[in-house]
Formats: C-alpha cells, sequence, structure tokens
C-alpha cells in the first residue's frame, strides 16, 4: 500500500463541545470508510491533526478539511511517506491538548510559523504511546 502521513494545523471556528463532537464523528466516520487513521490535538484557538493511511484518500481529506468552515488558517507541516502506521488502532484518537503542545502565548507570537517538522511531529510520539495505554481516550 502507498502510506502516506500528513500533519497539518488550523484555527478552530466557533469551537465548543457541540462542534468538536462533530468534527470527530465525521472524521472517524469518513476515516474508517478511506482507511485513514490518525490523532487529533485540539483546544479552542488550535488543531493539530495527524492522518495517515493512502496518500489518494490522505490528500482528499485535507482538501475536505480545507474547504470546512470550522477551520480557518490551514496549513500543512508534514506531507511524506511513511513504512508504518503510528495510529492504526484508531479512526482518529482525540486529545485535548492539556500539556504536549504549544501554550496559547506562544501560538499567538507565531509558534506555528516557526515550527518545524520535527517538532510537529514529536507532539504526537507521547499522545500515541499514553493513548495506548489508555483506550478510553479514543
Amino acid at each position: 500500500m502507498d502510506l502516506f502521513r500528513a500533519i497539518y494545523t488550523s484555527q478552530p471556528f466557533g469551537f465548543d463541545e457541540t462542534i468538536l463532537s462533530s468534527i470527530l464523528m465525521q472524521a472517524r466516520k469518513a476515516n474508517a470508510r478511506d482507511d485513514i487513521t490518525g490523532a487529533l490535538i485540539c483546544r479552542a484557538d488550535i488543531y493539530l491533526q495527524w492522518l495517515e493511511g493512502p496518500q489518494d484518500k490522505v490528500r482528499d481529506a485535507l482538501d475536505r478539511i480545507r474547504r470546512d468552515d470550522r477551520h480557518l488558517a490551514v496549513k500543512v507541516h508534514v506531507a511524506e511517506p511513511t513504512d508504518a502506521r503510528v495510529f492504526g488502532a484508531w479512526a482518529m484518537l482525540h486529545d485535548p491538548a492539556k500539556t504536549w503542545i504549544w501554550s496559547q502565548a506562544e501560538i499567538a507570537a507565531g509558534a506555528l510559523d516557526r515550527a518545524t517538522a520535527a517538532e510537529i511531529t514529536g507532539f504526537f510520539l507521547p499522545l500515541a504511546q499514553n493513548g495506548a495505554a489508555d483506550p478510553a481516550k479514543t
């Protein structure tokens, strides 16, 4: 299979629990259909999402996200072939970004513009390890 990974950030528009639940429900349904797995780290000022699966399906998902009015300023930070899935057990693992990523002040100060692919990828690795130990986070 042509396995591909993409990681993007966006700014939520109208973020609340109802919108987040809707995004997660739609993502899990579409991802299961398209053989995409991944994770979403989010809070009121940022979505940070890892998608992995067939390259054409991941790129289609990114196109849908860019058209989704719940996402502003979509920026793809990583888009590359990969040898293995990191989140293979989850159609979309969710984590509310308590400590994994930049503070709101750091984002406001331009952290997204300075972020490296390695830094952004690194945010997900503890989530993959902890998520595997805590299926309630899915």
